[in-house]
């Protein structure tokens, strides 16, 4: 009786302490971890709600006593960058103005690149993708000056693509030399949003198609052969059958492209003159540039505007992100 008690008594695996030394050091480890990289948020958003009496008594962690929104207020139209007293908001709009061509022509130019090095391989295909590779390692400080002239020479054939005043701009150039242009109708790339578009724009082209690359050649390729049979030819393919796929990569090439466009100060500061300067130059100048008291709050605050944008992003197509890197994004 009692052996047959114990052979129909609970069986598999032994349920696991959860407060084991394993969950212990694992968990605390990441625990650590966590605060280590959230600290220094946290310190920013009460400092920047803070005024400067309460700052000024220096306990950086408490949280304010009486909060305040004054600081995000002159950060975003009132804080002084040499002359101008607009704050961020022009930079943001720059900033806007710069991102959004320069992620929809980095994306598209490397979706159709990566598509055909992977799918329509051709004589020197391979040659081509290790150069554009190889681009990618040199250091940008050893381009800057050659494309400083690269973009004043060129700019009399290339439009101003600025989305928001393309309409104009484009009647402009169409028309010829008007004074509403420049006089001369010659396009200046060199100090303007337009230069700074072609430079993301080819500088997010060696990841980009490394990634499309490498997530392409992971479709089988019997699924590209039945569509040539079914008479399919390189658009046909392309859009009806490459790009539903591509949902997850295509995210992913966003988020790089975001994040490095919209955190990026060296090609911004290089490329374009004050009145165009992005968000990340503005903010430079806000917080290095100002003479007498040193105001942390509006500091704080115009660095976590600065910031709000990538991270917006990466809240709302996180999983999106690790789903397209989990598909093949890395493969290769």
């Amino acid at each position: 009786m009692r052996d047959r008690l114990d052979a129909s008594g609970p069986r598999g695996t032994k349920p696991k302490k959860v407060f084991s030394r394993r969950n212990i050091v694992l968990y605390g480890t990441l625990l650590i971890v966590a605060v280590y990289y959230l600290l220094p948020l946290y310190v920013m958003l009460v400092t920047s709600l803070k005024d400067m009496t309460e700052i000024r008594m220096g306990n950086v962690f408490a949280p304010p006593t009486e909060i305040t929104f004054q600081p995000w207020v002159k950060a975003w139209s009132e804080a002084c960058t040499g002359v101008n007293c607009d704050g961020l908001s022009r930079g943001f709009w720059n900033s806007v103005r710069i991102l959004i061509p320069s992620v929809i022509l980095s994306i598209s130019v490397a979706l159709v690149s990566g598509y055909a090095l992977s799918k329509w391989k051709f004589k020197g295909s391979e040659l081509f993708f290790t150069m554009l590779l190889v681009g990618a390692f040199i250091p940008y400080q050893v381009m800057l000056y050659p494309i400083v002239i690269m973009l004043r020479e060129t700019g009399m054939f290339l439009s101003n693509f600025d989305p928001l005043t393309w309409t104009r701009q484009g009647v402009c150039f169409a028309l010829g030399p008007l004074s509403e242009c420049d006089g001369t109708g010659r396009i200046q790339l060199f100090g303007s949003i337009s230069g700074l578009v072609i430079v993301h724009t080819i500088f997010g082209m060696p990841i980009n198609v490394l990634l499309f690359r490498n997530y392409f050649a992971s479709i089988p390729e019997e699924l590209f052969k039945a569509a040539r049979v079914d008479g399919a030819g390189f658009w046909g393919i392309l859009f009806r059958i490459i790009l539903p796929m591509s949902l997850p990569i295509l995210v992913v090439a966003m988020i790089i492209q975001v994040t490095g466009i919209w955190n990026d100060f060296l090609f911004g500061v290089v490329y374009t003159r004050a009145e165009q300067y992005p968000m990340t130059v503005q903010l430079n100048n806000i917080v290095n540039s100002v003479q007498g008291v040193k105001e942390y709050n509006v500091n704080m605050a115009a660095t976590l505007l600065t910031g709000l944008v990538p991270l917006t992003i990466y809240f709302f197509s996180g999983k999106l992100f690790v789903r397209g890197i989990a598909a093949g994004a890395v493969k290769g």
